[in-house]
């Protein structure tokens, strides 16, 4: 099958030739069909996240047709449309997993970083981690539901502390492939959607009001009202006290990504009177099977840019660039 490998840290994704894996026990074959190119891949190639196998085929994001079931696989039949996102693997008996935290696991595994991805003609993965895909999305649609859809939902989860009074007012700080999902999301909610975007970027901050933001600007303005809460996408870390600031008494910043530049100092007065700062790491398997549910509900429409297999590393100089609305969907 053709992959595309990244063999060391800051060097671009190498075209190779690799054998169609076989499923273990608890793991299932998949054709993929796609697979989303997501910003977590960028700080993998950049060396910004430390762990990964070398080499490596990236991508977690991947929509794929079981072709072939472990032995001890059960709820899934070959030919099935199935998902694979980010979490992989949890050990199931540390602390955190024992108290229903299995995104916190002390020994996880993640798809893409340490386990082989979706960048590549076929894969497999453990069946347990997989998840049956909501009819009426294209693979191809289908594909960014699957981290930018989970981890924005979940972020959003966490912004809902703030959201409960008279005024719902949430901020989106970065507007990318999480971004127009969780923005779509708010909105059926009855959230109000405040977007930032890179300075100057009006292409983003119409998109954004395409989907219903009520303000778009860029990220070095305050917006018209306070805000509840907000969601930091961004791997910024000047965004934080950003976000602080334009966040009422008792907001909710929350921090969306995976790794983020270092956080300059701040007065502890744009902290005070009980606003909240907190990261969201990783999914549950709950929360996959909450958001593929309630997607097609409202129903969130992804936009997406398919770009062939062979083309990877473009995707990901365009994500880099900021030249994308929406999402890069690889199409082996």
């Amino acid at each position: 099958m053709q992959a595309m490998v990244l063999e060391a840290a800051g060097r671009p994704l190498k075209a190779v030739e690799l054998k169609v894996p076989e499923p273990g026990p608890d793991q299932i074959l998949l054709k993929v069909l796609a697979c989303g190119v997501c910003r977590t891949d960028l700080h993998i190639v950049d060396g910004e996240l430390s762990d990964p196998k070398l080499p490596l085929v990236l991508g977690h994001e991947i929509v794929g047709r079981v072709e072939a079931l472990g032995a001890n696989v059960e709820g899934f039949a070959v030919g099935d449309r199935v998902g694979v996102p980010w979490l992989g693997y949890t050990d199931g008996t540390c602390r955190h997993c024992r108290e229903e935290h299995e995104n916190l696991c002390d020994h996880p595994r993640f798809t893409g970083y340490q386990i082989d991805g979706g960048y590549a003609g076929w894969t497999v993965a453990d069946a347990r981690y997989c998840f049956t895909l909501p009819e009426g999305y294209s693979d191809a649609e289908a594909a960014p539901l699957l981290c930018a859809g989970l981890i924005g939902y979940r972020s959003l989860k966490m912004a809902e502390e703030a959201l409960t009074g008279e005024t719902k007012r949430l901020g989106i700080y970065g507007f990318g492939a999480a971004a127009h999902i969780v923005a779509q999301v708010a909105r059926a909610k009855g959230y109000e959607v405040f977007a930032f975007t890179s300075p100057g970027d009006t292409a983003a901050q119409e998109f954004a009001r395409e989907l219903g933001a009520v303000w778009a600007g860029g990220s070095d303005e305050m917006p018209p009202q306070e805000l509840d809460a907000a969601i930091i996408f961004a791997p910024v870390g000047t965004l934080v006290p950003a976000a602080l600031r334009a966040s009422r008494k008792g907001g909710v910043v929350v921090c969306g990504g995976i790794h983020m530049s270092d956080i300059p100092a701040f007065p502890y007065d744009i902290l005070w009177e009980e606003r909240v700062l907190r990261s969201v790491a990783n999914l549950t398997r709950d929360d996959a099977r909450e958001f593929l549910a309630l997607a097609p509900t409202i129903p969130v429409e992804t936009r997406v840019v398919r770009m062939k297999l062979s083309e990877a590393n473009e995707a990901l100089q365009r994500l880099r660039r900021g030249e994308l609305t929406g999402a890069a969907v690889l199409i082996p």
